[in-house]
């Protein structure tokens, strides 16, 4: 585990570091040129980062709000007839790949982050509202009824109880849901979005391996530093719910 951490360490390091200097690390990447072409980036690699980032974190979220509030609602007696409905909403994105998406959302947001947006918006929506569903479909029978007997309304059962003991397993989805879109964001460059997937656009169209790298390598390793931290606080939250069913 520790090993497991300093080397979790070492690569976020790494990454800072040539976020931060590109210059540094260009005797690496030279091997991957020719024909006298730059072996570094020549944009902000820490703005672009940071704009990546942001459009995904931007679409977690607002997927994360549609999706369990969609869950939700159909766990509820009075919403349980429009399960069909938000199933299919959520398979929206799915179905369209976000190629598509972009495609019909750029005639009316136009280019730029708007359409990117919305693409990893619709394509984030399904592992969140299917976890979330799992979650608070599988809650135990037995703590259900404490709560009840406690004399709980159906509200205060929703925030205290079920979301609480449900928390592990929605944060699985909006994980699995956070790595998709930060990957898939790759493609928003294609519509003028400023993300990660210029660095790649610009190494496919001068065929410079050595963008291609950084652009890949930089999506890459923040997928698996972010997939291992959302990991590491789902694995403490199941072990806090786990105590608490255990007490109950």
């Amino acid at each position: 585990m520790r090993i497991g951490l300093v080397v979790r360490l070492i690569v976020l390091a790494l990454l800072i570091a040539f976020l931060m200097s590109p210059i540094t690390f260009e005797p690496l990447l030279l091997p991957f040129t020719s024909n006298g072409q730059p072996a570094i980036y020549p944009a902000s690699l820490v703005d672009i980062t940071l704009s990546h980032l942001a459009i995904t974190a931007i679409a977690t979220v607002l997927a994360t709000i549609v999706a369990v509030s969609l869950a939700i609602l159909v766990t509820r007696p009075f919403g349980a007839e429009f399960l069909p409905l938000s199933r299919s909403i959520a398979n929206i994105g799915q179905t369209f790949p976000p190629v598509a998406v972009l495609a019909l959302a750029v005639p009316s947001l136009g280019f730029g982050t708007a359409p990117t947006l919305v693409a990893l918006f619709l394509y984030g929506l399904l592992p969140i509202f299917e976890n979330t569903l799992t979650g608070l479909t599988t809650l135990p029978p037995a703590v259900m009824e404490a709560a009840r007997g406690m004399g709980m309304t159906g509200w205060q059962r929703l925030i205290k109880v079920e979301l609480p003991l449900a928390l592990p397993v929605i944060l699985g989805g909006i994980r699995l849901s956070t790595v998709i879109s930060l990957a898939t964001a790759t493609i928003g460059s294609t519509v003028a979005a400023k993300t990660l997937g210029e660095v790649i656009i610009a190494g496919i169209s001068a065929y410079n391996v050595a963008f291609l790298l950084q652009g890949g390598v930089v999506v890459a390793v923040l997928a698996v530093l972010i997939y291992d931290g959302l990991a590491g606080v789902e694995n403490i939250l199941t072990a806090r719910t786990l105590g608490r069913r255990r007490k109950a």
